[in-house]
């Protein structure tokens, strides 16, 4: 039986467990406190500071895992090259995961070295520096950590009077230990999408239909796929993502995150070496495999007959409205259970925190649908649930 060591056990590490073990798999997931999510479902469990090399090395020696599966920014990552040299295959791959955990590497590489259309940008150490940059930027521009996720650390910021907020924000929302933000050109952009790339240890590139996401401060509050856009734009979008993916090296599944402007085109943004947040609609069906079946599936050299569009689907998050609570609960999860072809899924998160991503509700209809309505029902269905 094939271990696999989790390093994050959020909400996508919990549902990639859940696929991992109805394959046979053994899964040992680790994260900063006890009770995360997918620790409730894995086969055993580790608290450690992943940002420690040291702690890191001593669950890889105590569990001896075939496969490390990162899925969240706050690792050591460099360690991650030492266990690929003792045989331990890093998913996608170190390299991948070193890049993609640092909005700095993966800028470069994107921009500077593939070429790739990215918004202007720059990197700021200090106040000073920030200022000068949005000088050459100009305003709007957006400010965050070049480590962090959910948005955490992120603003946009409209004039010179809010830098000030903006760098200390960033700052206090960096993961790990790197004190240095990007500051970059604000797009104005007609939508954004997550193109799920698949790359595979045989077998050529595969994408998933487009998922169309609504982020506030940088992180996902609503997903649907298919998004309908300009099929000359999602050619482009598919070939950077697999010039990029290619780079990067390694099999599993990637979130590319894009910008689409009607007027000019396709930039790209972000990439996750990992299931994406907003991938969960996958979770209603949308596709014959989800993300985390395809994360799983081109880690392990398996088959993937293809990625087909089975029916419409939409995610709306529940987000917490109270700054600390244990054992939180929830009210309203019959109005969700009323409606047809509507899921809930509570994430099981032990605690709370404002605004704190704790359940999903996920909608499907049939091909053809009209998308408006649906994405409109995973809204409503989303605000009667309450966390207290």
């Amino acid at each position: 039986m094939k271990k696999i060591l989790l390093l994050g056990s959020g909400e996508l590490g919990k549902e990639f467990v859940i696929s991992a073990q109805r394959k046979g798999l053994h899964v040992i997931a680790c994260d900063s406190y006890a009770g995360a999510p997918a620790m409730q479902v894995a086969d055993a469990c580790e608290v450690i500071d992943m940002l420690n090399g040291d702690e890191l090395a001593r669950a890889v020696e105590k569990h001896q895992p075939d496969l490390i599966v990162p899925e969240i920014e706050a690792i050591r990552t460099e360690r991650l090259y030492d266990f690929e040299k003792q045989g331990i295959q890093v998913v996608p791959s170190a390299r991948a995961v070193n890049f993609t955990m640092n909005r700095k590497a993966i800028r470069d590489l994107a921009a500077r070295e593939l070429g790739l259309k990215t918004a202007k940008y720059f990197y700021a150490t200090t106040f000073e520096q920030l200022k000068e940059a949005s000088e050459k930027i100009g305003f709007p521009c957006v400010v965050k950590p070049l480590m962090s996720s959910s948005g955490k650390g992120q603003s946009l910021v409209k004039s010179p009077d809010e830098l000030e907020q903006a760098w200390e924000y960033g700052c206090s929302g960096s993961r790990g230990d790197i004190r240095e933000l990007i500051i970059e050109e604000f797009i104005h952009f007609d939508s954004e999408i997550t193109l799920l790339t698949v790359t595979q240890k045989e077998g050529p590139t595969l994408f998933c239909p487009p998922i169309g996401h609504i982020q506030k401060g940088g992180d996902y509050q609503e997903s649907f796929q298919p998004a309908v856009i300009d099929p000359a734009h999602l050619k482009e979008a598919q070939n950077m993502a697999e010039k990029v993916t290619r780079a990067l090296t390694g099999a599993g599944l990637w979130g590319v995150e894009f910008f689409l402007s009607h007027k000019n085109g396709v930039y790209f943004s972000e990439l996750s070496p990992r299931p994406h947040d907003t991938g969960m609609v996958t979770l209603a069906g949308t596709q014959n495999l989800n993300e985390f079946e395809l994360h799983l599936r081109a880690a392990l050299g398996w088959p993937i007959p293809g990625v087909k569009q089975e029916r419409m689907g939409a995610s709306a998050v529940i987000l917490s409205a109270i700054a600390s609570a244990d054992t939180p609960r929830f009210r309203g999860i019959e109005e969700v259970m009323k409606e047809e072809d509507a899921y809930l899924r509570l994430f099981g998160k032990p605690f709370t925190r404002q605004k704190r991503r704790m359940a999903v509700v996920l909608c499907y209809a049939p091909l053809g649908s009209d998308m408006e309505a649906l994405r409109d029902k995973a809204k409503r269905l989303a605000a009667e649930v309450e966390v207290f």
